[in-house]
């Protein structure tokens, strides 16, 4: 049986995964990596905004626990010049031939250009551009290239891989979900729920022309039944999220405009209080999963009956009282 007693699409494997890295020191987090395969999750998936950088915990993870996948959700389309994307990413592909997947994303202006100084121009373009970069350079030939957003003049990576990995584009709307599915093996969605997939995962397989893509998804969820406690501690995430302006146009477009105009109107507005207070608990419980273990579970089965072919768990600490690691065994396909 698949994990989670979940169903496969278009003959994609279920693949349960973590969101790394896990809390603590990087050197410490080898034990606990094997113990994630152990108890059944396949891949492990990293991010880059203020924390660690997207590749060193995949790194220390392809040699110490060769069971597990890896891959990046995201690596910013902008904060590597494009030979150093290349050459980041055939390294690690390298070291774990035929379990890396890299996910591109444009990120946002906050981290790009606030945080790394880069502007924030035509991201579209300029996550698309690096896509197309990367499947040139893989193929080890000399890259002399005018892109809408670079020029590359006579670059040839000397990475020379068994395996080329999987590139995938973060997406919310149809735009960059159509890009992933026309151009790249797949894609990363996020702030969704179980429900919002089958919309997504229309559009993808809409574009894809009947060839299977990989649909990476974080999966937000604390195993708690203080449910009072975690919806008001997830409407702090909720509220920095869904204001941001591409994640508000994608609720509307998913169909949540009407519920959450009274929070960006309070936002706007400056009144923060009233724009957490305005976010209804159904919208949380859509969003967030909570609950006790076996409903987190149930509701975990249904991102992948619905499109989902891989998660990524985020288990979110909003119960204090909430075990870290017991929580992400409970959650684990393993547990019973």
């Amino acid at each position: 049986m698949n994990a989670y007693g979940a169903k496969s699409h278009d003959g994609m494997p279920v693949r349960p995964g973590m969101t790394v890295p896990l809390p603590g020191h990087l050197h410490s987090h080898r034990d606990k990596l094997i113990e994630l395969a152990d108890m059944g999750y396949t891949d492990i998936w990293s991010g880059e905004a203020d924390g660690a950088d997207g590749l060193t915990p995949l790194i220390l993870a392809a040699a110490w626990e060769p069971r597990l996948r890896l891959g990046t959700a995201i690596l910013p389309a902008y904060t590597r010049s494009p030979a150093c994307f290349a050459q980041s990413v055939a390294s690690l592909a390298d070291a774990a031939p035929g379990r890396f997947a890299v996910g591109i994303g444009s990120s946002s202006n906050i981290i790009v250009e606030k945080w790394n100084g880069v502007p924030f121009e035509e991201p579209y373009k300029k996550t698309r551009d690096i896509v197309r970069f990367l499947q040139d350079a893989f193929t080890g030939e000399k890259v002399s290239k005018q892109y809408d957003t670079f020029k590359v003049d006579g670059f040839r990576l000397g990475v020379r891989m068994e395996q080329k990995p999987p590139i995938l584009v973060a997406a919310l709307r149809e735009g960059m979900l159509r890009l992933a599915a026309r151009e790249a093996d797949g894609t990363i969605i996020n702030w969704l729920s179980a429900e919002d997939v089958t919309k997504v995962a229309e559009v993808v397989r809409g574009a894809a022309g009947g060839i299977p893509k990989e649909i990476v998804c974080r999966i937000f969820v604390c195993p708690s039944e203080n449910a009072e406690q975690v919806r008001n501690a997830a409407r702090f995430a909720i509220a920095a999220y869904l204001n941001v302006p591409v994640y508000a146009a994608f609720h509307a477009w998913l169909g949540r405009g009407d519920e959450l105009k009274p929070m960006w109107d309070n936002w706007k507005a400056g009144d923060r209080k009233a724009a957490l207070a305005s976010i209804p608990d159904s919208i949380v419980d859509e969003l967030i999963i909570h609950g006790p273990a076996d409903y987190c579970r149930d509701r975990i089965r249904q991102y992948f009956d619905n499109g989902v072919t891989t998660s990524t768990l985020a288990i979110m600490p909003f119960d204090p009282a909430l075990d870290y690691w017991q929580a992400v065994k409970s959650v684990s396909p393993a547990a019973h």
